[in-house]
């Protein structure tokens, strides 16, 4: 069976990118660390690294175990950090992967009741622009949880925290703001995140179109097909804000041509508000008194935020996740007031 140090020394092989230099890192000698490697291959198998003159290479049954095998390294740092814990030897830390637009609008209240309630435990993030980078990052043991929308085949626990709607923006003057130029103020329901629409479409990072879905806000709406001659603000490649923006203006026939593209997701209705083109960003990333016009895209945007672990949560990450389910901001009050 593979040890624990074998494993870590596969995993600085491949960092390291050198026996060498692995070998320096680990304070190891070189012919020891080549018996080691050895020794799991047979365990293994397989070759699990080919020797190159100059460097090493996964095959592909190294490709295979290099995940797990950070995983395991990972999970065995934190019992090890648990145990001391439980000794009274060092506060917690608690590791939280999560996406570049969920910490910016979603995380900060939970955070903030978080740290009223464990003032002794440290929170680190971990930030991603795909919600795949994020499923990736936590299949190699990463963070503790993840926050984020549901990952695609994942076997371990997901908590649904929530719908997330999006939003387009514009500058306040923009025409398409006012009654008359593809606007609406439909009157109805009383949702307060869509969570009674009908869902439809799966969007990327998790986001959907929502079609055939009764308009709810009392604020007004636009509907897309107005805004396709418009250039657009627009997210960088790689940022899954980008595709969602993406699907919904192919969900309403038209490719939006990019103005400008941001990697930060806070700038985007910044620009939108300054005239660059319209955006479509998560309702809670809009400040409070933002001076850009907002409005409800037709049809609907909308992603369910969830909390997500490789296995059962530990006592930390438990409570962690009940805090987000009481705290976390996923429709602010000054957005829903729009409602």
């Amino acid at each position: 069976m593979a040890s624990l140090r074998q494993l870590e020394y596969l995993v600085t092989i491949v960092d390291e990118g050198s026996f060498t230099r692995a070998a320096e890192l680990l304070h190891v000698s070189q012919p020891a660390l080549s018996h080691q490697v050895r020794a799991l291959e047979r365990d293994i198998g397989g070759p699990l690294l080919e020797r190159l003159p100059r460097a090493v290479r996964l095959t592909a049954m190294g490709r295979a175990m290099l995940p797990h095998a950070r995983a395991a390294l990972a999970d065995a740092e934190r019992a090890r950090c648990a145990a001391r814990q439980a000794g009274g030897l060092e506060t917690g830390e608690l590791q939280v992967a999560t996406l570049y637009s969920v910490s910016l609008g979603v995380l900060p209240p939970a955070l903030r009741a978080w740290r009223r309630s464990h003032p002794g435990v440290r929170v680190r993030l971990f930030e991603h622009p795909h919600a795949e980078q994020l499923r990736e990052a936590m299949l190699a043991g990463q963070a503790d949880l993840a926050i984020g929308p549901a990952p695609r085949d994942w076997d371990g626990p997901v908590t649904p925290l929530g719908t997330e709607p999006f939003l387009v923006v514009l500058p306040a003057d923009d025409p398409a703001g006012r009654p008359g130029h593809g606007t609406d103020g439909v009157q109805g329901g009383d949702g307060t995140d869509g969570t009674d629409s009908a869902h439809a479409a799966d969007g990327a990072d998790g986001a959907e179109v929502v079609h055939g879905a009764e308009v709810v806000h009392g604020a007004d709406t636009v509907d897309l097909t107005a805004l396709a001659d418009r250039d657009w603000v627009h997210f960088a490649p790689g940022n899954g804000l980008g595709e969602i923006l993406d699907q919904a203006c192919a969900a309403a026939g038209f490719q939006p041509r990019a103005a400008v593209r941001t990697e930060q997701t806070a700038a985007a209705p910044v620009l939108a508000a300054a005239g660059l083109g319209p955006t479509l960003v998560p309702a809670n990333v809009i400040p409070p008194h933002f001076d850009g016009r907002v409005l409800w895209p037709r049809p609907p945007v909308e992603r369910v935020m969830t909390a997500y672990t490789r296995g059962r949560p530990d006592p930390l990450a438990a409570a962690f996740i009940a805090t987000l389910g009481r705290a976390a901001c996923l429709v602010p009050t000054h957005v829903r007031a729009l409602r």
